[in-house]
């Protein structure tokens, strides 16, 4: 017989961060029995616990705030910095447990030791600062001092009574833990009460009647580490099968004393492949080593499997609902309907008697993004359906459309959710939205669309590289040599040093109004002709060097990702 586990010591939900010349001290503040302080060297970034808090003297004044957890620590070259979360925002309840989003997150450095360091050492660490100010404003972060967020409902029914003992972060499922390398720094220092697990995804509910009950309904998004990245530079599947922008959603309910949820997954198309960033509109799609593509393929899907059960995959491209054929959405679900059916949802009552979901649907399109929201969000209405009337909320026939409400509700929930995936991974929001909204294509929202898609191509060629090494340098997927064999960025010298789109456009654009300002001008002096003339060529020209010379405008990653092989 197993011998029973002591409970946990639960985490610290406020503390107070005391910042002296040479070391912070996190106080926490909670009312936590037997809580220690942690104090951090800024020499050495040594960690040590404390009952008290320093003296302070007019040699030793410390600045002091609140912060509402630790995320986790790095080193880099010439010292460490710590991640904590300034601001948080309480957006929910996950299966009764208070659920919050990180508004603010703080990197405090650790680098008294950068005055000792070589001039090349000083250079890179200011680099990767810089990156690590892009890591500050990482979007869709979420997390819970009370319960597992990177699992879920049906996976942490089924946790035993012991991993329930355990910290939250030896609970969480390492594929969603987002701060999981950050965290590696504390673990071994034995702070399970100021480890704080973060998810990165989407967390949105609402409640509705329907008749006399009341229903909750909430949709979770996680986010895999494993092959993170923005749109361009993470394409595909790296070479263990692992695939770009791969979301795991979860749609729950809760009613009259029934707990049920509903898991899709979607990911990018799981082969090797790119898209190489060139300031083309579409950059072209190359396979990489096909003669890998069935094994790669193989791995992935067995490791769904593993996961998920039986597997169905839905691949979006090119049919079904391309374009704006939408309404062969109601075909897709005619061909996948008795997978559903056969694998069901999870489903527990009162009694805790249970139903399990047996099997997944794994929704693709080129990015994973806007057609596979809207595919996504039209199973999970038949789903919902179908929970509801096994419940037995709903008559046989009577379908979410017939209540308004609950109607409106559920196409803001999944639009906001759609909006949230392609903000981490585009940069955007997502495309087609009104669709999602309303149910119907407006002119509004292609207008939308337009100004959306310009966003994305300046984005993926212009400030997405320099985000790719943020994420890259958080999640260890490049890990910093200490010993002082780092290549920094090559640096450019004469036009490529000055030359930026923006630069560029701008002349372009000058170029074509005095172009067009000549033409107004023709009927009065026909020398207007020429001037006109030259005026358009100078702004093709420029057009075409822009075109021809893509490499040097496009911010690329720079980070050489020696420690993971298919990246």
């Amino acid at each position: 017989m197993k011998e029973k586990a002591e409970p946990v010591q639960k985490l610290y939900t406020r503390m107070r961060l005391w910042e002296f010349p040479d070391e912070y001290v996190i106080e926490p503040t909670d009312g936590s029995s037997a809580s220690s302080s942690l104090s951090i060297s800024l020499v050495d970034a040594s960690m040590k616990l404390s009952d008290s808090i320093p003296e302070c003297s007019s040699f030793r004044v410390p600045k002091i705030q609140m912060i509402f957890g630790v995320v986790g620590m790095l080193k880099l070259v010439a010292g460490s910095y710590l991640f904590v979360i300034t601001e948080r925002k309480c957006v929910g309840s996950y299966l009764g447990h208070p659920i919050f989003k990180i508004i603010s997150l703080k990197v405090l450095p650790c680098v008294h030791s950068v005055k000792n360091s070589t001039p090349e050492q000083k250079k890179l660490e200011n680099e990767f600062s810089r990156l690590l100010k892009v890591a500050e404003r990482t979007t869709g972060l979420y997390f819970s001092y009370d319960t597992n967020l990177t699992l879920s409902t049906q996976r942490l029914y089924d946790l035993g009574n012991e991993s329930k003992m355990l910290p939250l972060w030896r609970q969480a499922e390492p594929r969603f833990l987002w701060n999981s390398y950050m965290l590696e720094a504390l673990i071994d220092k034995k702070l399970d009460p100021y480890l704080l697990p973060v998810v990165q995804g989407s967390f949105h509910n609402f409640q509705a009647t329907i008749g006399k009950e009341i229903v909750d309904v909430t949709l979770i998004a996680r986010r895999c580490t494993r092959r993170n990245g923005t749109r361009m530079w993470r394409r595909g599947a790296d070479r263990e099968g692992h695939v770009a922008n791969f979301v795991e959603t979860e749609q729950i309910i809760q009613i009259n004393g029934f707990t049920s949820s509903f898991v899709q997954v979607r990911g990018s198309i799981p082969f090797l492949w790119e898209q190489i960033v060139d300031l083309t509109y579409k950059p072209k799609f190359e396979i990489v080593r096909p003669e890998q593509a069935p094994q790669i393929a193989e791995r992935h899907f067995l490791d769904l499997r593993k996961m998920y059960g039986s597997v169905l995959a839905v691949d979006l491209l090119n049919k079904i609902c391309g374009h704006v054929h939408f309404e062969r959405l109601s075909f897709l679900y005619d061909q996948i309907a008795d997978f559903l059916v056969k694998n069901g949802y999870f489903l527990l009552n009162e009694e805790s008697e249970k139903m399990e979901q047996l099997g997944v649907v794994r929704t693709n399109c080129i990015d994973c993004l806007d057609r596979t929201n809207i595919t996504q969000s039209m199973i999970a209405r038949k789903i919902l359906e179908l929970q509801f009337r096994r419940i037995g909320v709903f008559a046989a026939e009577e379908t979410i459309s017939s209540h308004p409400k609950l109607d409106r509700c559920f196409r803001i929930l999944w639009a906001n959710h759609g909006d949230d995936i392609s903000i981490q991974y585009a940069g955007t929001a997502a495309l087609k939205g009104d669709l999602v909204r309303s149910g119907q294509r407006r002119v509004q929202g292609i207008l939308k669309d337009r100004y959306i898609s310009l966003k994305r191509y300046y984005l993926n060629n212009f400030s997405d590289g320099t985000k790719q090494d943020a994420f890259d340098l958080l999640q260890g997927h490049y890990k910093v040599s200490v010993g002082g064999d780092i290549t920094p960025p090559s640096q450019k010298g004469g036009l490529e040093a000055i030359a930026s789109f923006p630069l560029a456009l701008c002349l372009v654009l000058i170029a074509l109004l005095l172009t067009t300002m000549s033409l107004g001008q023709f009927g009065n002096d026909p020398r207007h002709l020429l001037f006109s003339v030259v005026w358009g060529s100078i702004s093709v020209g420029i057009a075409s060097f822009v075109r021809a010379k893509g490499r040097i405008f496009c911010n690329r990653p720079r980070l050489q990702l020696h420690d993971k092989p298919g990246y």
